[in-house]
């Protein structure tokens, strides 16, 4: 009884370090995609010290995650104790680090909201300017990912119009549904799109 026990444990504690490597794996691919990602977003994490650190400790934690699923994995299915101490060890560091990063979060809980997000859109966005990188990015993102804004088109009612611009509305060009959300993609609407029209737009 006491063998099945111990077998029914392990097995448990496999299971549960396995789910603790693929998060881990999520986590760390998660990171890698923030850090070198082509369309640019890395470049609005860049442009912030503080979501730039952020990038880097979640890339630390999925690796530290990923080795401690890992280790657990192997610790429990060989039964082997030095593996489970640095795995026990491991749980003690993690812990720690999560305790760090609530406390750093309360702290700076002020950088964390749309508010924020939204105050920087506005005070670094040039619209279409493609030479400016914080503007080249949102444009990429907005694009991609078939949104606009922080909260939606009214983020950019303060952004000066170009000076060509005959329009009425503020809308950048990035917010306009298109048929394939690329830059290469057709607008299907643009005129109606930047004129407010709202089912032209991204709203999300």
């Amino acid at each position: 009884m006491e063998g099945d026990c111990l077998s029914c444990m392990k097995y448990l504690m496999f299971l549960f370090n396995f789910f603790i490597f693929l998060g881990g794996a999520c986590l760390l691919g998660v990171g890698i995609w923030v850090i070198v990602d082509p369309t640019g977003f890395r470049e609005i994490v860049a442009a912030n010290p503080l979501l730039f650190t952020g990038a880097y400790i979640m890339l630390a934690m999925g690796a530290m995650l990923f080795l401690l699923g890992f280790l657990g994995c192997c610790g429990a299915i060989r039964e082997n104790k030095c593996l489970l101490l640095f795995f026990f060890m491991f749980i003690l560091l993690i812990f720690l680090a999560e305790l760090s990063a609530a406390i750093l979060a309360f702290i700076f809980r002020e950088n964390l909201t749309r508010e924020f997000f939204t105050k920087e859109l506005k005070k670094h966005y040039l619209r279409n300017n493609d030479t400016d990188v914080f503007s080249s990015t949102w444009n990429s993102v907005m694009i991609t990912f078939a949104c606009c804004g922080v909260n939606g088109p009214e983020d950019f009612e303060a952004v000066p119009h170009l000076p060509h611009s005959s329009l009425e509305k503020a809308t950048p060009e990035a917010c306009c549904q298109r048929e394939l959300q690329s830059r290469e993609g057709m607008f299907v609407n643009k005129e109606a799109c930047l004129t407010g029209v709202e089912r032209f737009q991204n709203r999300q």
